[in-house]
């Protein structure tokens, strides 16, 4: 029998490759999404909206306030550095958002288990909820960083 692994002690141990790993996203860099918390199981990542990420309306696009929130679930769902996937996400919009506003995505764990990850993201601006997103993650059997035998 397999023996349990404890992956907050993984989270502890491997906090530095970990957050190496997660925040080297080239696709989250490349629209100026900035990680400002990262613990297991949550993450908070800002973005300051451009003038190039509204619509035709003058409001922020869908699109980038969802951007803004699968990052931040994708850093709470490999904080433990097993490779997670997202399975399935449900965003609800409540509010816009106009270039210049700073964009906060606070990601939180909800449930966890071998294979899922339940979460919820918050996008605020400033105190406001302006989006909600739940999402559930796969967890592969694979780790992303080198682990130790003694884990």
């Amino acid at each position: 029998m397999k023996k349990k692994v404890d992956e907050f002690k993984i989270y502890e141990k491997y906090y530095e490759q970990i957050l190496q790993e997660v925040k080297n996203d080239p696709y989250a860099q490349s629209l100026g999404i900035q990680l400002t918390e990262f613990e297991a199981g949550f993450a908070e990542a800002t973005l300051e909206v451009q003038s190039n990420m509204v619509n035709a309306y003058g409001t922020v696009h869908g699109a980038i306030i969802y951007a803004l929130a699968d990052h931040a679930f994708s850093l709470a769902c490999n904080a433990y550095g097993k490779t997670s996937l997202g399975l399935s996400t449900t965003i609800q919009f409540i509010e816009s958002a106009k270039p210049g506003d700073k964009l906060v995505a606070r990601a939180t764990e909800l449930k966890r288990n071998y294979r899922t990850g339940f979460y919820r993201i918050d996008i605020l601006h400033e105190q406001s909820l302006i989006a909600t997103m739940d999402a559930v993650s796969y967890r592969k059997d694979h780790y992303f960083i080198e682990l130790d035998e003694q884990v």
